[in-house]
């Protein structure tokens, strides 16, 4: 639970400037930090940082625990030595991030610094030896000797015969270490920018997806904890049925939890994980919670998510193997029912509140600012939604005025005064200082928002399979404009 009023700012690492095609963890990203700490934000949201697979989607990941390698820092590893100048001006890509030509290119200048690295080092032994990318590394190195997919490598092999991972382990002994070294450097960069932040009074937001991918380090290391078929094929996959984002609802396809077995087990793999999350973040975000009270369960190749059902899941018995220490979110949006309120109230975690969907008219609706409880995070809009400034250009001329209506009775209540006129210039500020002046103890922005970008700037697009989270900044947030937010978390009592 947060504790006092505060603010943060949603700004995902692959979303921040510079030089070499995608945000990293170097020096954008600690100027971004120095500029939020500057205006009394106190915390930094980010979306999963982890190594992305087909479809680019921070919530679909080779490995849950993985750190993205497109992340890491180039002029650190020239710095120690392990990059050239020449490389870095190759890897040089400006614009939205463009993840055909990181995957063909980024592998080849990593492998070269790897090439430099002295992996006889005795901190790097020790990391390997430690097991922390132990499943990841095995995993990508049987994925670039025998083919894409899990399932059609050799049975000993897909099944974990121990000879065939040491096997693995010896004969590709070096693609083995290289894995093992992209995760190392990842945790050296991450660990160095979280203690930067933390040591300006920033804290980070971390998010966790709830389910994992389907080709994954996790399926294959732990089949026994997923609903599979004997050849380990999902039997039931996971999505939600149709809602606000989709009239056939969403069909993730990630595979469903066997909770009972999970629960055999005393929840040790969930712990795990969450203990995990909580040594890279300060707070965490368990995306789609409602899950944990009950899923939506589809069967395995079905053409959408219409035909699924709702299955109890493990609800408040999760955590009991978990000491969250006050320290998690709870992603409470979508089909909520009284079952997962009342987990969430039970468990203490505060909701989320996304202003983008509170002005439908309805005097009840939850997320119009005056129905908002003090426990919850408010937000104009997530990762998923439109920018403000995109959405109310999408509108019609008739929803234009009903919404820009809505908007004002709202900043009336709140005794707050900002022009809205004929465009969407002003909206952008006045769902901020609606999301800043709301009982919510803690109001998260998207830099989009403070920025007043439009949906050029959307991160994603649910339902769609290209086109996503792609956004960079061009340059990091002017002082102006951050002196200006930092003005408003004053006003609202958030700094």
């Amino acid at each position: 639970m947060i504790k006092t009023r505060a603010a943060g700012v949603l700004c995902h690492i692959s979303s921040l400037p510079g030089k070499y095609g995608i945000g990293s963890l170097g020096r954008e990203a600690y100027g971004f930090a120095k500029l939020l700490a500057k205006s009394g934000v106190k915390y930094w949201q980010i979306l999963p940082p982890v190594q992305t697979g087909y479809g680019d989607s921070p919530y679909s990941s080779v490995a849950c625990n993985s750190g993205n390698p497109y992340f890491i820092d180039l002029e650190k590893l020239a710095a120690e030595g392990l990059l050239t100048a020449e490389d870095l001006r190759a890897a040089r890509h400006g614009g939205p991030v463009d993840y055909g030509a990181l995957y063909n290119e980024r592998y080849m200048t990593l492998r070269k610094a790897f090439s430099r690295f002295n992996f006889d080092g005795t901190e790097f032994r020790a990391f390997v030896k430690s097991g922390v990318a132990e499943d990841y590394a095995l995993f990508m190195t049987a994925k670039q000797v025998y083919g894409e997919n899990f399932l059609s490598w050799d049975d000993p092999l897909k099944f974990r015969e121990a000879d065939a991972l040491e096997k693995l382990r010896t004969d590709f002994h070096e693609e083995y270490l290289f894995w093992n070294f992209l995760q190392y450097e990842f945790r050296r960069q991450w660990f160095a920018l979280k203690s930067y932040c933390n040591g300006l009074g920033l804290k980070i937001i971390g998010d966790i997806p709830l389910y994992v991918a389907a080709d994954s380090a996790d399926v294959w290391a732990h089949p026994e904890l997923f609903k599979l078929d004997k050849d380990l094929r999902p039997v039931k996959v996971a999505g939600v049925p149709p809602d606000y984002f989709s009239e056939t609802g969403q069909l993730w396809g990630n595979p469903i939890y066997d909770w009972k077995a999970h629960e055999k087990e005393g929840f040790r793999w969930w712990a795990g994980r969450m203990e995990s999350a909580f040594l890279l973040y300060d707070v965490v975000r368990i995306d789609h919670f409602r899950g944990i009270d009950r899923y939506y369960e589809i069967p395995a190749f079905a053409e959408n998510a219409i035909g699924g059902v709702w299955q109890d899941g493990p609800k408040e018995k999760l955590f009991a193997a978990v000491d969250c220490k006050d320290r998690v979110i709870a992603e409470d949006l979508g089909e909520m029912d009284e079952g997962v309120r009342a987990l969430r109230l039970k468990l203490g975690f505060p909701g989320m509140k996304v202003l983008l969907f509170a002005f439908d008219g309805n005097e009840e609706n939850e997320f119009l600012p005056v129905n908002i409880e003090e426990n919850s995070v408010c937000y104009t809009g997530t990762h998923d939604n439109d920018t403000v400034a995109g959405y109310v250009k999408s509108l019609s001329a008739e929803e234009f005025l009903l919404f820009r209506s809505r908007v004002a009775t709202a900043l009336a209540e709140e005794g707050i005064w900002v022009p809205l006129g004929e465009t969407s210039k002003g909206f952008p500020e006045a769902l901020t200082r609606l999301a800043l002046a709301s009982r919510s103890r803690l109001a998260v922005i998207p830099v989009q928002d403070i920025l007043g970008l439009d949906n050029e700037a959307r991160m994603n697009c649910p339902g769609t399979d290209s086109g996503n989270w792609r956004f960079r900044l061009s340059r990091l947030p002017r002082g102006s404009v951050m002196r200006k937010f930092g003005r408003m978390l004053k006003k609202y009592k958030r700094r």
